[in-house]
C-alpha cells in the first residue's frame, strides 16, 4: 500500500467516524424534542469530580415543567443572559464581537458572548475542557438544536439543566437549596439573584451573600421589566 492509498483510507475512517458522531448529536437532539433529558455531559463530569472526593456524593436535581417555574426567573435570565434569545437563531454576533472586544482590551477572557442555545449546547454535550474543536461542536449542536426545537422549549431544557451551585443542578434543586421553595414560588428578587450566580456558580454557592452577587442581581431585577421569554 503507498502512502498516498494510506493517508486516502485514514481520512476516509475518519470522515465517517465524524459523520457518525454528528447522526449521533442529531439522534439526541431529536429525541429530546419531546422527552426530557435525564442527566448532561457538564453533569455527568461534575459528578464523577464530587464522588473522587466522595464516593457518596449526589447531584441535586428535579426536573420540573416550564409552566412550573416562575415567569420570575425565566424574565431574570433572558435579562441576564441573552436579551435577545427570542430573535436569533442560536447566535448573537453584536454579543460576541462585544466579547471578544472586551477580551482583547483585558488581555484575557472576561466575557463569552454565549447565548442560552450555546450554554445549553456545551452544558448537554461536551465537558468543561477547552480545546480548539470544542467551539466547533458547540455551533454544530446550536444549529441543531435552533432547527428542530422549539425556543420554549430549548428555555425549558436550559432552566432544567444549568449548574446553581456545587452539585446543585435546575431551577428546582436551586430554589429549593437557596430559599427552601418551589421554583414556581421565587419572587423577582430571588430570581434576579439566582440569574447573577449563573456565571460563576460554585463560588457564590459558598458567597451567597457577595457584594459584587448582590450589585449584578440588582442591575438585573431593573432589567426584567423589558425581557421577554417564550
Amino acid at each position: 500500500m503507498s502512502v498516498r492509498q494510506f493517508v486516502t483510507r485514514v481520512f476516509g475512517v475518519l470522515l465517517v467516524l465524524v459523520m457518525a458522531y454528528q447522526l449521533w448529536l442529531l439522534a439526541h437532539v431529536w429525541w429530546w424534542v419531546d422527552h426530557n433529558p435525564e442527566s448532561s455531559a457538564f453533569m455527568e463530569e461534575r459528578l464523577e469530580l464530587l464522588q473522587a472526593k466522595n464516593p457518596e456524593a449526589e447531584l441535586r436535581h428535579r426536573w420540573v415543567a416550564y409552566n412550573q417555574i416562575s415567569p420570575n426567573l425565566k424574565r431574570a435570565l433572558i435579562a441576564s443572559e441573552d436579551a435577545k434569545f427570542l430573535d436569533h437563531e442560536g447566535f448573537d454576533w453584536e454579543g460576541i464581537q462585544t466579547a471578544w472586544e472586551k477580551n482583547i482590551k483585558k488581555g484575557k477572557v472576561v466575557a463569552g458572548g454565549s447565548t442560552i442555545s450555546q450554554q445549553l449546547a456545551k452544558n448537554l454535550f461536551l465537558s468543561g475542557k477547552r480545546t480548539p474543536w470544542r467551539k466547533a461542536e458547540e455551533a454544530i449542536i446550536t444549529v441543531m438544536m435552533e432547527q428542530m426545537m422549539s425556543k420554549r422549549r430549548i428555555f425549558e431544557i436550559y432552566l432544567n439543566v444549568i449548574e446553581w451551585g456545587n452539585g446543585v443542578f435546575g431551577a428546582e434543586a436551586a430554589s429549593r437549596h437557596y430559599y427552601r421553595k418551589s421554583a414556581k414560588n421565587l419572587g423577582p428578587g430571588e430570581a434576579a439573584k439566582l440569574a447573577a450566580m449563573v456565571p460563576n456558580p460554585r463560588y457564590y454557592d459558598k458567597h451567597f451573600q457577595d457584594r459584587r452577587l448582590m450589585r449584578k442581581a440588582r442591575i438585573i431585577q431593573r432589567r426584567m421589566r423589558y425581557a421577554e421569554y417564550p
